[in-house]
């Protein structure tokens, strides 16, 4: 059986490819606004469906949504044919699911609070150290009195529980001070106004319905329209992203080197993931781009600069596809300088030079040979889609949702049991209790003389004290099992 190979685009006649194999070892696209990125993009995710791996791709635009299309004959593309020898290419559509955190532009996509985990959820927040032990202590608050984190509802409903008995938390979990509470509550009021109230809920997403094939076994490409949250909610977006990372890692087994990945994720904006992360949080961003490779997924990282990416995660990336870079500045000379070293040199010209003169469409490929090393870089016309370039309309987008396998699975949001309910089911029975005591000591002083001064009568606090201690000894030994972002990204 002929090895799978992943075709780039051509140079001098000759194919440039990638073996599949190789395929896992992750990739780079990078170059200036205007390079033709998104096209290199679309290239790439097209040959791993014809490949029969899966692909979920990052739509910042909305021009990749065209791959659900099949393309159209263009003067462009018939003289880029003519200089790239594609025999099999056909202008043909890819399968291909939509999906959308705000369920507009595609399938809603959810996860939960407990899936999240503190440190990620900590960062989206922006909180500071202190605000983050007092997030971390609610997350295990939780666990010890089986309460699910579900909704930001939830967390703050959990939040608020955390305040009114602080002192009794105390010697267990710490000093937890209102001012890091109400802080935290404020910053959960600005997420919700940034549409994170639609991402943290059920219907959670299923990893499953990402790495689908069609009855013909070409992979389904997952298009992810991510426009509004680059602009009004970048953390979310990062934050979306490293979620979906950390549950491969936890969720899929381990199958080394596969012959074709079992799953390709191409992150355009690759920056936001890094940029403002913590130290803790970039050191497990670099250990779960290190170890997803093992599960046979293989991550594309799609920036304007390498620089963008620490260097602790573009020394893991096997292919690379640089267009043009501009240099500007003193700052551009740089980063030119920085990006010619990093590729293994062709004696046939100067890396740092023609980095500045590629058109667009042409690029400095660097591919991995049968070993996993890197070969010299070669320039190369990047090889043309074969679906439509530019976005589908929003009839053709609506049709296509609405014959989609897995339409309807997402579509209606799910509120069962979780922490809202059962604190406020606690308060109401706490509330109840207080009454009850408040009216047998009424009737006893009425119906008794009075001795003095005895006992006080038992406070609302104190009821639901009492209540929390009861509900804390019927779980001893049950915790909410969170997913991996509970354990990757920040369990203790």
């Amino acid at each position: 059986m002929e090895a799978a190979q992943l075709t780039i685009g051509g140079a001098q006649g000759v194919l440039i490819v990638h073996d599949g194999r190789m395929c896992n070892r992750h990739g780079l696209v990078a170059g200036a606004t205007g390079t033709g990125k998104t096209v290199t993009l679309q290239t790439l995710a097209e040959g791993f469906s014809r490949m029969g791996t899966p692909v979920f791709a990052v739509d910042v635009k909305g021009d990749l949504s065209g791959i659900a299309m099949a393309g159209s004959p263009q003067p462009k593309i018939e003289e880029r044919l003519r200089r790239i020898p594609l025999s099999a290419y056909r202008q043909q559509a890819c399968p291909t699911l939509f999906w959308d955190i705000d369920g507009v532009n595609g399938h809603p996509v959810r996860t939960t609070i407990s899936e999240m985990g503190p440190l990620l959820l900590a960062h989206l927040l922006e909180l500071n150290d202190t605000q983050t032990g007092v997030l971390y202590a609610g997350f295990d608050i939780a666990d010890d009195q089986g309460l699910l984190l579900l909704d930001l509802k939830d967390l703050r409903a959990l939040l608020a529980w955390m305040g009114e008995n602080a002192s009794a938390l105390r010697s267990e979990y710490g000093n937890i001070s209102r001012a890091s509470l109400g802080a935290i509550q404020r910053r959960l009021l600005v997420l919700e106004e940034q549409g994170a109230e639609k991402f943290f809920g059920e219907p959670a997403l299923q990893l499953g319905d990402l790495m689908l094939t069609d009855f013909s076994g070409r992979g389904v490409i997952s298009v992810f329209d991510a426009g509004r949250l680059i602009h009004q909610a970048p953390r979310l977006y990062a934050a979306f992203l490293l979620w979906l990372l950390a549950e491969l890692v936890e969720q899929l087994p381990e199958v080394g080197d596969p012959q074709v990945p079992k799953l390709v994720l191409f992150f355009d904006e690759a920056h936001l993931l890094f940029s403002g992360a913590p130290k803790a949080l970039l050191n497990k961003i670099e250990q779960v781009v290190r170890l997803i490779r093992s599960k046979g997924v293989g991550v594309y990282f799609v920036t304007q600069s390498p620089t963008d990416l620490p260097d602790a995660v573009l020394g893991q990336l096997g292919l690379k596809i640089q267009h043009a870079l501009r240099a500007f500045t003193p700052k551009d000379q740089k980063t030119i300088r920085a990006v010619a070293d990093s590729f293994v040199p062709n004696p046939a010209f100067g890396t740092a030079e023609r980095v500045t003169t590629l058109g667009i469409g042409e690029a400095l490929v660097s591919t991995l040979d049968d070993a996993g090393r890197p070969r010299p870089v070669q320039q190369t016309l990047i090889a043309p889609p074969e679906g439509r370039i530019g976005p589908v309309s929003h009839a053709e987008r609506a049709t296509l949702i609405q014959r989609s396998p897995v339409r309807g699975r997402y579509d209606t949001p799910l509120d069962r049991t979780s922490a809202y309910e059962m604190l406020k089911e606690r308060a109401a029975i706490a509330q109840e209790a207080a009454n009850a005591k408040r009216e047998t000591m009424e009737a006893q002083r009425q119906t008794q003389p009075s001795t003095g001064r005895g006992r006080q009568r038992q406070g609302l606090g104190e009821a639901m004290l009492k209540s929390a201690a009861r509900s804390i000894g019927s779980s001893i030994g049950r915790q909410i099992i969170r997913g991996v972002l509970g354990s990757l990204f920040g369990r203790r």
